[in-house]
Order: C-alpha cells, then sequence, then structure tokens
C-alpha cells in the first residue's frame, strides 16, 4: 500500500480495480435482465398491495429516466457505490425520493436477485448450446443417412478390427451426443427454477408471491427451499458438467476423423475447404480443421471445469465463488462451445469416403476374419472356440506371408482347417470367396443395433424421432419465455 492509496475509505483503489471494477463490467451486461426482474417484482408487490399502486408507477417511470440518463459504457465502476445494483438505487431515489424509490427492494435481497439474474442469463446460453447440439446431430444424421452403406474399417487398439458402415459409426456418435442432449436438457430444468423471493435466506415476512414473479420473467417454476435458492449452485455446475461430458465425447470423435484421414489410413477426406497446405512442403494435406477442433473442445473443457472447480469445497451458503467472476467464466465456455459446434458441422457436411482405401485395408488386415469363424460354426458345425483358433491360425499365415483376403483360397483354407479338425473342409471355392466380403459381413450383421440395412435403418429413424423431439422442447422453451414477456409488458402497461 502506497502513501496515495487510501486504506480507510471505501472503495480502496486496489480493491476497485481488481474487484469492483470487473465485477461493473460483467453486471452491465445484465443490464436488462435486471430492469425485467425490477419490473416483475415490482408489478407482483403492487398487485399484492405491499407497495401502493401510485408508488409503483413513479418508480417505472424512474426506472425509464435512469435508462435514458445513465449511459453504462462510458462508465467503468459504479464510484461511491459499491455495485451496479446500488448504483441503479441511488439514481431511482434521487428521482423519486427515498420513500418511493426505496420501496423496490421490499421482500428481496441482492442474494437472491444476482442468482436470479444469472439464472436468467444462463437459460438463453444453454438453449443456444443445445441449439447447436441438434445442429450437429442433424448433420451427422444427415451423412448417416447417405453413407449408412458405405463400408469402412473400424479400429479398437488402434488395429484394424472389423468392417462397418460410415452410418453404423455416425450412428454410434449420433446416439451418445443425443444421450448429451438429454443431459443438457436435466440441467436446464435446474437452471428454470426461480429463486427470487428467497431474500438473504429465509424469504421474507411481507405476503409476496414468488409464483407470480416467476411467472413473469418465464420460469418453469419456483425453486422451492429458500435456503437452496441461495446456497445451491448445481444448477451451475450441472450445465457446465453437462456441456464438458459432450466435449470430452466430441473430441474422441475429432481423434478419430484425424487417424481416419492419415496418410496410411486414408480411408476419410476432409473437404478443401478445412485443409491447409503446409508453407515449405508442397504435397501435405493437412486437415488442420480437425486439430482446431481438438484443442477447441479441450479448451472448452477446461473453461467449463473453470467454474465446476471454483465451487468445489465452498461453503453451502451465498458465496462470491458463484458469482460475476465465475459466471463470466462461464460465459466463455458458452462461446467456445458454440465455436466447437459450428466447426464441426462444417466439418461432418464436407467428409467423404475414400473406398479404394477401405477396400486395401480390410483386404491386407484380414478384417473379415471373424465373419468367416462364424461360417464354419453355422456350416461345418465346428464350435466357435475350434472356429477360431482355425482361423487364427490362417490370419496369422497369411498376415506373415504377406497375403490379402483376395489372395484367400479354399485350398490354404482347407489346409488349416483339416489339421485342426481333422477332416476335409465341405465349403467350395465360391462360398469362401463370398463369406469373407466386407458387404456380406456387414449384411448379416442386422440385428439390433447392428450395421446391417434394415437395423440400421430403424436406429436412424429412431435417432431422428429423437431429434425432433429435442427440438420440439426447444421451441416450447421459446415459446414460453416470449409468452412470458408478453405477460410482463401487459403487467407493467396495467399500472
Amino acid at each position: 500500500m502506497t502513501a496515495h492509496e487510501p486504506k480507510d475509505r471505501f472503495p480502496a483503489p486496489r480493491y476497485r480495480d481488481t474487484v469492483l471494477r470487473p465485477a461493473f463490467a460483467g453486471a452491465k451486461a445484465h443490464r436488462g435482465l435486471m430492469r425485467q426482474v425490477d419490473q416483475a417484482h415490482l408489478v407482483m408487490l403492487a398487485e399484492q398491495d405491499i407497495v401502493p399502486r401510485d408508488h409503483a408507477r413513479a418508480i417505472l417511470a424512474a426506472i425509464e429516466e435512469t435508462d435514458a440518463a445513465l449511459d453504462l459504457a462510458e462508465l467503468r465502476d459504479a464510484g461511491a457505490h459499491e455495485d451496479l445494483f446500488y448504483l441503479l438505487e441511488a439514481e431511482l431515489i434521487a428521482r423519486v425520493g427515498p420513500e418511493v424509490g426505496g420501496c423496490l427492494h421490499v421482500g428481496r435481497s441482492r442474494n437472491d436477485l444476482e442468482a436470479t439474474l444469472f439464472k436468467l442469463a444462463l437459460k438463453p446460453a444453454l438453449q443456444q448450446a443445445l441449439s447447436e447440439m441438434v445442429d450437429l446431430c442433424a448433420a451427422l444424421h444427415s451423412l448417416a443417412e447417405r453413407e449408412k452403406a458405405t463400408i469402412v474399417l473400424a479400429y479398437t487398439h488402434g488395429q484394424p478390427a472389423q468392417p462397418t458402415t460410415l452410418g453404423h459409426y455416425l450412428g454410434s456418435i449420433l446416439e451418445c451426443l443425443l444421450r448429451h442432449c438429454d443431459r443438457m436438457l436435466a440441467a436446464y430444468e435446474v437452471v428454470d427454477l426461480c429463486p427470487l423471493g428467497a431474500a438473504a435466506i429465509t424469504t421474507t415476512g411481507f405476503p409476496i408471491s414468488r409464483t407470480r414473479v416467476a411467472e413473469l420473467l418465464g420460469f418453469a417454476a419456483v425453486q422451492e427451499n429458500s435456503y437452496g435458492c441461495i446456497a445451491s449452485v448445481d444448477y451451475l455446475t450441472g450445465c457446465f458438467s453437462a456441456l464438458k461430458l459432450a466435449l470430452l465425447d466430441i473430441g474422441r470423435l475429432c481423434q478419430d476423423l484425424a487417424f481416419w484421414c492419415g496418410f496410411e489410413v486414408d480411408q476419410l477426406r476432409v473437404s478443401d475447404g478445412y485443409v491447409q497446405v503446409s508453407s515449405i512442403m508442397p504435397q501435405k494435406r493437412n486437415p488442420l480443421a480437425l486439430e482446431h477442433l481438438r484443442t477447441m473442445a479441450s479448451l472448452a473443457a477446461g473453461q467449463c471445469e473453470t467454474v465446476i472447480s471454483t465451487v468445489h469445497n465452498t461453503p453451502y451458503a451465498d458465496m462470491v465463488d458463484a458469482e460475476a467472476p465465475t459466471q463470466q467464466a462461464g460465459q466463455a465456455a458458452f462461446a467456445t462451445f458454440g465455436r466447437v459446434m459450428r466447426l464441426l458441422v462444417g466439418v461432418v457436411e464436407g467428409l467423404s469416403v475414400n473406398p479404394q482405401s477401405v477396400a486395401r485395408n480390410i483386404a491386407r488386415s484380414t478384417a473379415t476374419m471373424t465373419e468367416l469363424a462364424d461360417s464354419l460354426v453355422r456350416l461345418e458345425g465346428v464350435s466357435f472356440r475350434t472356429a477360431h483358433e482355425i482361423t487364427s491360425r490362417l490370419a496369422r499365415q497369411m498376415l506373415e506371408e504377406r497375403l490379402t483376403m483376395a489372395d484367400l483360397t479354399v485350398t490354404l483354407l482347407g489346409q488349416v482347417f483339416e489339421a485342426e479338425v481333422g477332416r476335409p473342409l465341405r465349403l467350395q471355392a465360391a462360398e469362401v470367396q463370398r463369406l469373407t466380403t466386407p458387404e456380406h459381413f456387414v449384411a448379416v450383421r442386422d440385428i439390433f443395433g447392428g450395421p446391417g440395412q434394415s437395423a440400421l435403418s430403424q436406429s436412424l429413424a429412431q435417432y431422428e424421432d429423437r431429434l425432433l423431439q429435442v427440438r420440439g422442447q426447444l421451441d416450447a422453451y421459446a415459446d414460453a419465455q416470449a409468452r412470458a414477456e408478453q405477460k410482463l409488458a401487459e403487467a407493467v402497461a396495467a399500472l
């Protein structure tokens, strides 16, 4: 503390610069929401005969005058006042006097006021994130429908595993992201509960109507326990946990896409609009959009974790840990999340399969051996374990001799089969060739949840139905908010 920095008069310059000014900058963004809360609370006070209607009319007029006169964009802080709330209250009282202007705060506290503002700001942000998730799901669904019969090679443990279709793979991602939509919808239900009327902790002795305020502000219902209204922040942690979980799986998708686009695998291509060329190596085709997606998804997940971790091990009470700086970190997470969603939609819409590389990789890796083993069980009457041993020995021999599935002959299979079983193979050459194609591999896997045509079509239809349901829920949220704004406008006009 230097000599010219007073420590006995509020605000101390260092406190102003490090706490009050950053908080004021964030609060200015909520001015419109604060006006709505003031109006809704005032309407309720008048309707409940707690504040005289002539006082309510004077306060409404003073609010409009204050907004017209006060240029918040030019202000760095609240001056001699602690924050924007006290500044606005002082402006109000200056216009209509303390006996009238001082009525607005009856039955509420900054505790429940701030919690309400935070939730009001969170609702459209979460709706937007959900809308962007739905857009991504729609893009994935469209591509899955288009490529539901397009063969690709699935990998496990980083190694070639089995043939499937791109539609089946994308269906798995889509199904996962729809579950994330459900988590975000569940988080929204908690955000959509109104805490106003809890006051500091224990509500108030005035006969306020918490339900009426919630209705005018567009909340689905009132958050019941007043202590929880100002202490519980699971609305916040639940929201950003849902976002973070979605980002983790989106990051895994980006890792797969980058691997599949690699030169050695080369079964997937990103459209040229999302590819950059090396500054020195003219042959390089770098799908940098995937790398940016991976980075941004990690950044957004980290921003979500910042919010979650900030309220870890904090008191179960009203606290600054869940207030302005934390809320601002959350808004940054939403912004990065939106960038990820929009970029990924563009990448997905431009994806295409390289069928030559797919066919080569399946043949070289002998990835259809599982179906050959299954066919030996069905057609030769051997146990699965015996069939597995036969095809395992066959695969090892072929890989050692650098043979592909195109090189597999009935003679080669017959030798391994007879050595293991002790009798000749009954299958004919044409049958062996048919049984080892990737198309046959996929076609016979037509049970529920599989990549076969009927099963996958049924799955994709269900995913589309669920997408429509989520879109419908988003529309319902928007309609509810519009109706609330109309009710508030009518109630204000009635005063």
